[in-house]
């Protein structure tokens, strides 16, 4: 069998090399199974070259069945992501108009306020329509994000998490509900954001966010915001959204204070690892679950992040990029904070 393997691999390779299409060479392939299937059935037992192929189809047989029901199952789950695409795809375009041309008079009521706003206009008010804004979490942070992006008229609307709702949650996450607890935060977010303002299109992704899939999902948004609470995802966000060229929002909390900051190294700002070029040792970033967090907080900074996409999106106001803002809720205090890039940066540095 190994010589068949090896005989099979060169033929995949040179194929390769050679350019040749992979249906070409699958066909390639399947025909030296079925000459393996030959000799063996053909020649009588004991014959060198049957003998030298396995000496019995049994084993081939068995290896056959196990490569084709790989085939069907890659065939099977080929068909079903691609009617979730289209069923994605038809959704999309059901909801586009809503998000495209001109505003109608029930959005030209809904917006009153931002369109009176001398740095908003509705100049301002069209950007946000046209605006695609990916959050990462739906949790304390997120919650605020979520619903002022939605109400200010945020047209698309990602949010990705792999969470679900938890009774822990509802003291600080105001966009779920104890009706919805059990659910994946993406769905319930959805919701919250439909019933505040069902004019906005909303993208739900109930996954996990890894380095693998950051790349593809942070091209198809214009400003990432940050809402996780793990440094290890919090870098992984910055890596991509550099890598992105994306302005990144980005906020954290713990206990009574949080921190908020626009990170952009296309536009000579810092990026995360610029300041903390290193991860925090075990425990001096302790989680909201181990260390605790009072419920308003996420509200004061989330809103506070949700504010400066406005301003990104706008053009309104001064935002926070190259400035870090510092909130203590515990004594009612605000600093804001010069921060720089850093020289040799080790993910910015060729930005």
């Amino acid at each position: 069998m190994m010589l068949v393997l090896i005989l099979a691999a060169a033929i995949w390779g040179m194929g390769a090399f050679m350019k040749t299409p992979v249906q070409a060479r699958g066909l390639m392939l399947a025909l030296l199974y079925v000459a393996v299937l030959f000799v063996q059935f053909a020649l009588p037992s004991g014959h060198p070259l049957r003998e030298s192929l396995g000496g019995s189809p049994g084993q081939w047989l068995v290896f056959g069945a196990m490569v084709g029901g790989i085939l069907v199952y890659r065939r099977i789950l080929g068909r079903v992501r691609a009617r979730a695409q289209a069923a994605e795809a038809k959704r999309e375009e059901a909801e586009a108009p809503a998000q495209t041309g001109p505003f109608s008079d029930v959005e030209l009521e809904r917006y009153a306020r931002h369109i009176v706003l001398r740095e908003v206009g509705g100049t301002g008010q069209k950007a946000l329509k046209n605006a695609k804004v990916l959050v990462v979490g739906a949790g304390g942070l997120g919650s605020p994000i979520l619903l002022y992006l939605g109400a200010a008229g945020v047209g698309t609307i990602g949010v990705i998490d792999d969470d679900v709702v938890a009774l822990s949650n509802l003291q600080r996450q105001i966009i779920h509900s104890d009706a919805r607890s059990g659910q994946p935060k993406v769905f319930s977010a959805e919701a919250g954001i439909r019933a505040v303002n069902p004019h906005v299109m909303v993208r739900p992704y109930n996954r996990r966010l890894t380095a693998d899939i950051a790349p593809e999902l942070f091209a198809d948004y214009d400003l990432i915001v940050d809402g996780s609470d793990s440094f290890s995802t919090r870098d992984m966000v910055n890596a991509a959204a550099v890598a992105a060229r994306k302005p990144l929002i980005a906020g954290a909390i713990t206990q009574w204070e949080g921190q908020v900051t626009l990170y952009d190294p296309a536009n000579d700002a810092p990026c995360l690892t610029c300041l903390f070029p290193d991860a925090p040792a075990p425990g001096l970033a302790p989680s909201c679950a181990e260390a605790g967090v009072v419920g308003a907080l996420p509200g004061i900074v989330g809103s506070i992040m949700a504010l400066e996409v406005i301003k990104e999106i706008t053009g309104a106001g001064t935002t926070l990029r190259g400035t870090m803002l510092l909130w203590d809720g515990l004594d009612t205090d605000a600093r804001r904070v010069k921060i720089g890039r850093r020289a040799g940066c080790a993910t910015c540095g060729a930005v």
